[in-house]
């Protein structure tokens, strides 16, 4: 197996490093070899601009416009790491990222779109999602400032869906390239009842601004050479930043000095073949010449009114309105996005075992193994944290010990959640982190790429513990052979006072549960590797799993928590009845169980974790006489909810009845806006 060498990052998600992605899918052969390739982007999904006028007339729905960046890069074999980009340390050759550390590089490529130039009181069209955000509660008349193909083609989708909008030119004249193309717009916009308002001074008020784009302003500032007007980045016709030859720039945030041409979509497409063969090529023969690349002095673009008709215009020449150009217009786009999609042979195939805390061990041979070893004494109660000793000042001394294969490949984050998990055992006891020790397997790999590898994983791990006071105090590092990859386990160690100590049980008569968040992360995450998770559901489910339970443990200690544990491996379920004695029956109110967007609707798809059937053996005790009856009946999807793997799994609290809704009060006002109470313990 050949051991990775350099590290190529890619940032930003646009067009051109789609169209790579997508390049390195169909042909792998022209990926670099020896080569670990991480795609950073602020967003897990990347609209298509060309369609994006489609969406504003609510002719596609976002998921039609959106590629899937994490999917594709998992598909390609890249790492994705979804961060805001803040700017670039180019003696240091590293990429800054907002609220982590940055991240190393030895190849660099940017593809990080623009921004709407900046206009005082006025919201840019770009970036794009926090006007798709403001159009949800945007007013019927809307002023738009602009009056270039961009501006026009949003005016006439704006009438498409319900809008009335007014163009603000700062000249007489719309600007769409000539003439003939003026003359083209005018008339889709007088038919679609537009109005224009010509020479408009910048102090008139606006509500959008469609005035042009500009790079963003972090690489002017990191001393990359930039045309002063754009902010786009020189390069060379190999797209090789200008005095830089490690740093690539294409799309709309590079301009090749010798041939400029506009920030357009077109340019972008045009430019992955090139980038692709000039990436490989300075990776893996860095003393050969790179590919020059004249790109096209004009390009064919078509402007839609929104949802029936098109205008043509290429050069001097304009064509239409016709709907035959719109109907041309959708095949292009629809095309286009269906090369990124995966195919059903892809998803149909056999499942991947799942990672995360999917990936314990069932609990069947586990406990017949614990059994073995004890076969007089039999399995031993199980808790979340073991006491080891008491201290001198009388506080239990606790320690657990958890870990798992990678559940994302961000290393920095994949330490982040296993923290996070493997903390939630010591404050499901009560207690309160002291310090920590991990080990971590680092993939075969050179001595820089492990270096960074390990950096990322430590600091991820700090992300939890330096906030909360806790050392690391060391650890121990391995090499995975034979392909292993990424890994990390941590030792974890608390305190809490003995009156404060929470066991998993016995429960008292008339205590109730409360669910500190939702559970389906199994569910999610295997469906994921299938390509068959929304991006959004994976987005929400990573915020969630990324809230910090540590504040929870006072708040409970507060109102009464008796007995606790935190939901995990087994599901709900499975960890439910591990709080329950001989003879206790609590009673579930399958309704009131929260579920994460997206995990009821996989479920009903059939979708499940590859540990789901060995945790439905927990399905046993819905019974009264086996400890669990249900409120109202359960559903098929109720039940495989409740044996989900959870990785970074909620906190499931017993709590006197009277305290409870005083402490979901609390929870909420915390952050925890799912958390809900779920059962009740009968009488016995």
């Amino acid at each position: 197996m050949t051991r990775p060498r350099q590290l190529l990052l890619l940032a930003g998600g646009g067009h051109s490093h789609a169209l790579l992605l997508r390049r390195w899918l169909m042909r792998p052969q022209l990926k670099p070899k020896d080569t670990q390739v991480v795609l950073v982007n602020r967003g897990s999904t990347a609209l298509y601009s060309g369609m994006v006028p489609g969406l504003v007339a609510g002719i596609y729905d976002l998921s039609e416009c959106s590629i899937d960046l994490r999917d594709l890069c998992a598909r390609a074999g890249v790492t994705f790491v979804r961060a805001e980009i803040t700017g670039l340390d180019l003696p240091g050759a590293k990429l800054l990222l907002a609220g982590r550390p940055p991240l190393a590089f030895d190849r660099l490529s940017l593809d990080v779109g623009c921004q709407t130039r900046e206009t005082a009181g006025q919201l840019g069209v770009k970036p794009l999602e926090p006007f798709l955000a403001w159009l949800q509660q945007a007013p019927r008349a809307i002023s738009i400032r602009g009056g270039g193909a961009a501006a026009v083609e949003l005016a006439l989708a704006l009438v498409t869906r319900g809008h009335q909008p007014r163009l603000l030119l700062r000249s007489e004249q719309l600007h769409l390239g000539s003439p003939a193309a003026n003359r083209a717009g005018e008339r889709l916009l007088a038919e679609a009842g537009i109005p224009l308002s010509r020479r408009v001074g910048p102090d008139t008020p606006a509500d959008l601004a469609c005035t042009g784009s500009e790079a963003p302003p972090w690489l002017a500032a990191s001393g990359l050479p930039c045309d002063p007007l754009s902010g786009r980045v020189w390069t060379e016709p190999s797209l090789a930043v200008e005095g830089h030859p490690q740093l690539f720039a294409s799309g709309d945030c590079g301009l090749i000095r010798r041939d400029p041409r506009p920030a357009s979509g077109v340019w972008a497409v045009r430019a992955a073949p090139l980038l692709a063969r000039n990436l490989k090529r300075s990776i893996e023969e860095p003393q050969r010449r790179l590919t020059s690349w004249r790109p096209q002095a004009r390009a064919l673009q078509l402007l839609g009114d929104g949802g029936s008709r098109a205008v043509a215009f290429y050069g001097a020449r304009a064509l239409g309105p016709s709907r035959l150009l719109w109907r041309w217009k959708q095949r292009i786009d629809r095309r286009f996005m269906e090369g990124f999609a995966r195919g059903a042979a892809m998803a149909d195939g056999e499942a991947m075992a799942c990672r995360g805390c999917a990936a314990k061990v069932a609990a069947d041979p586990l406990q017949h193994a614990l059994a073995r070893l004890e076969p007089e004494a039999g399995c031993p109660q199980p808790e979340d944290a073991s006491v080891l000793a008491t201290s001198s000042s009388g506080a239990l001394l606790l320690q657990s010990l958890d870990g798992f294969p990678a559940l994302v490949d961000d290393p920095w984050l994949n330490a982040r959640l296993t923290t996070l998990h493997a903390s939630s055992d010591l404050w499901a006891c009560g207690a309160q982190l002291q310090s920590v020790q991990a080990l971590v397997t680092l993939p075969e790999a050179s001595a820089p790429l492990q270096q960074e590898l390990l950096f990322q994983t430590l600091a991820g791990v700090r992300s939890v513990l330096d906030p909360l006071g806790v050392p690391l105090l060391g650890g121990h590092t391995l090499e995975g052979r034979d392909g292993a990859g990424l890994g990390l386990s941590l030792s974890v160690n608390g305190s809490v006072a003995p009156e404060r100590h929470w066991p998993k049980g016995p429960l008292q008569d008339g205590q109730v549960l409360l669910l500190t968040r939702p559970i389906g992360t199994g569910v999610l995450f295997a469906a994921a590797m299938a390509g068959l998770a929304k991006p959004e559901w994976i987005d929400s489910a990573l915020e969630t799993m990324q809230q910090n339970q540590a504040p929870l443990v006072e708040l409970l200690q507060e109102h009464g928590c008796h007995a606790c544990t935190d939901i995990t491996g087994f599901g709900l379920l499975g960890h439910l009845t591990e709080m329950l004695t001989a003879g206790q029956v609590v009673e579930l109110d399958p309704g009131a169980i929260p579920a994460l967007p997206g995990a009821r609707a996989l479920l009903e798809q059939g979708q499940a974790s590859t540990l789901a059937p060995s945790n439905a053996r927990a399905l046993d005790h819905l019974d009264p006489g086996a400890g669990v009856r249900c409120l109202t009946p359960a559903t098929a999807i109720d039940q495989q909810l409740w044996i989900d793997p959870q990785t970074c799994g909620p906190l499931l609290a017993a709590l006197p009845a009277s305290r409870a809704e005083a402490a979901l009060a609390r929870l909420r006002a915390m952050g925890f806006e799912r958390a809900a109470v779920i059962a009740r313990v009968l009488k016995a």
